[in-house]
This record gives C-alpha cells, structure tokens and sequence, in this order.
C-alpha cells in the first residue's frame, strides 16, 4: 500500500492499554485547558478522571507535578502525531495540488484539531507567558523539530520539479502557518473545528501556498 496517499496508522501511535496515569493526564489536559492553571484542582481532575484525590498524588503528584506532566505529555503526544502524518508526505506526488490538500488535511486532523493538538495550543495561549520554563519541551519538539523535517520534505519536491523554492525552511514555515491561520484562533478559545470544514481549509491553505511556490 501507498502510504503517501493514505492517512497514517492512528493505532500506531498507542502505546498500550489506557492506565489511571493516562486517565489522570486526559482530565487534567482538559481542566487546565478549561480553567487555566489557577482555576483547576487536584479535586476536579480526580472527578473528571474517575479516580480519587490519593490516585492522584500517588501516580503523579500535586497540581504543580500534574501541570508539568501534562505539558510534557501532550507536547510529546502531539508531535508523535505530527511525525506520524510527515510519514505521508507526498514526495512524489501523481497530482501536487490534491495530494497536498490530503496531507494538509491529515495535518489538521491528526497533530491540531484531535484532542492534545487543541489542548497544547489551548495551554500554550493560557499559560505560556506565566510559565514560559515549563514549554521548553514544545520548542524543542514543536517547532524546533517540525519546521526542519518539513522543509527536508519541501527541498525534495523542489528538487523534483514539482515546487519553486529558493528557501525551504521558509516554505515549511509558511505552509503551516497557512494551514494553521483559520484555526489557530478558535483553538486558542477552546472552541472546537467541525469536522465537515477541515477538508476545505486544508485546501485553503494549499491553494495559497501554491500560488507563491509552484514551479513556474
């Protein structure tokens, strides 16, 4: 099978039966995002995972140790989405433009608009001004990694004749922020992208960067 024209293998990125830790984790990624860090509890997040206010500290800790936890866990979740996506790259694409929207689509769906995308986005837009120490893991995972191996990818089409890049890394660049531009802000609020819309953002975005990259 062609794994350049299909989306990535979601089951690939479990790392086994859920646990209370990765119960605990959900909820509090959730909570945080909810409240922020002040408005959450170590009380509410016991409720919202279904465990007890002991289950917490003892498979974590305090409200500072679950914080730090679930930035650390949702950055490295993310970014496992993200790579696993990068997979799909069309690097030899059969028709640029189509084949771009589908990977900017499974983008879209599989490391931003899924649950921990939203979240870190969300936590990042809360506290990250507050608690800029505790998002050094998203810089060195987010773009720190991201925007290199996509413009490894960008250079390879150029290369091929299929794009007009002088720069790559810019073009990486510029291709997620124009996949990011019509939901960076509602993700930031917490307000979720309906499914039906992706599809047609993801071209959007493709069409416009395009516009500056195709081969002439």
């Amino acid at each position: 099978m062609d794994t350049r024209t299909h989306a990535p293998n979601l089951s690939a990125l479990e790392t086994g039966p859920r646990t209370k830790r990765d119960a605990i984790i959900d909820a509090a990624a959730a909570i945080f995002s909810e409240s922020g860090y002040q408005g959450a509890s170590i009380d509410a997040i016991a409720v919202r995972a279904d465990v007890s206010r002991q289950t917490v500290y003892n498979q974590i800790g305090d409200k500072e140790k679950v914080f730090k936890a679930v930035v650390a866990e949702v950055t490295q979740r993310s970014s496992a989405g993200f790579f696993s996506v990068l997979e799909t790259f069309p690097d030899q694409p059969t028709n640029l433009e189509d084949d771009l929207v589908g990977f900017a689509g499974r983008l879209l769906r599989v490391a931003v608009c899924e649950p921990n995308g939203r979240w870190l986005l969300r936590l990042l837009s809360l506290e990250g001004v507050r608690h800029p120490e505790l998002f050094t893991s998203w810089r060195e995972y987010g773009p720190g990694r991201k925007h290199p191996a996509m413009a490894a990818r960008f250079a390879q089409l150029a290369h091929a004749g299929y794009l007009d890049v002088d720069d790559p890394s810019l073009a990486a660049r510029q291709f997620m922020a124009l996949i990011m531009s019509d939901v960076r802000a509602d993700l930031q609020l917490g307000i979720p992208i309906p499914e039906a819309e992706l599809d047609g953002l993801a071209r959007n975005a493709v069409r416009t960067f395009l516009r500056a990259f195709a081969r002439r």
